[in-house]
């Protein structure tokens, strides 16, 4: 298996673990907080639900902003995420998707990104938001090694400094942390604190 396609096999693993950590959903878990801070559980689902769908229309060339909005969550919102997770990773399976242009218009408007590079974007977000979903549950979340070494790589390329400051950034800066879990080094990483909510 090629890198490329190893990357796809491994977003898909991160999402089918979000997927069944949606699943244990209940209506009054909706409004937990988690760890990211402007959102509410209910707010991070349709988070979700909308970059699925977004980056599944971009890995057919299609860049209309609208494209990207928040959809309503629905009666039924581990259904709902179901649906939009099981779209993506669908979408990002067919033939040759990682040599496809990706346009990315929540992230710039400016050119388009390799489709190698644009799942490695939703790589990383799906295994922190399982990892956000997991903590907001008080569950837990594992990876095998493979995709937890991959994610390292992933996550140290994010860049660091002002930009995580901005407002709506995907991630917050860096947090200082120690221990032997590569997970816990991966959301300290991008701004998450492994003991969360402490």
């Amino acid at each position: 298996m090629g890198a490329d396609a190893d990357l796809v096999a491994l977003d898909a693993l991160a999402v089918r673990a979000s997927i069944e950590l949606v699943s244990h959903v209940t209506t009054a878990d909706l409004t937990k907080p988690t760890p990211c801070a402007d959102w509410t559980l209910h707010g991070l689902l349709t988070h979700m639900i909308a970059q699925h769908y977004g980056f599944a229309a971009a890995s057919r060339g299609e860049g209309d902003p609208a494209l990207w909005k928040p959809r309503r969550l629905g009666e039924d919102p581990a259904e709902s995420y179901r649906a939009a997770a099981e779209h993506v990773i669908a979408a990002f399976a067919e033939d040759g998707v990682p040599e496809r242009k990706f346009p990315l218009p929540e992230f710039t408007t400016a050119f388009e990104f390799s489709g190698a590079q644009a799942i490695g974007f939703h790589f990383i977000d799906y295994v922190v938001h399982s990892w956000d979903v997991a903590r907001t549950l008080g569950r837990t979340v594992s990876f095998e090694d493979r995709l937890l070494a991959a994610a390292l790589v992933v996550a140290e390329a994010v860049p660091d400094g002002k930009a995580r400051l901005a407002p709506g950034a995907a991630f917050a800066p860096e947090i200082a942390w120690s221990g032997d879990s590569t997970l816990d080094e991966i959301v300290a990483i991008l701004g998450r604190s492994p003991n969360w909510p402490h």
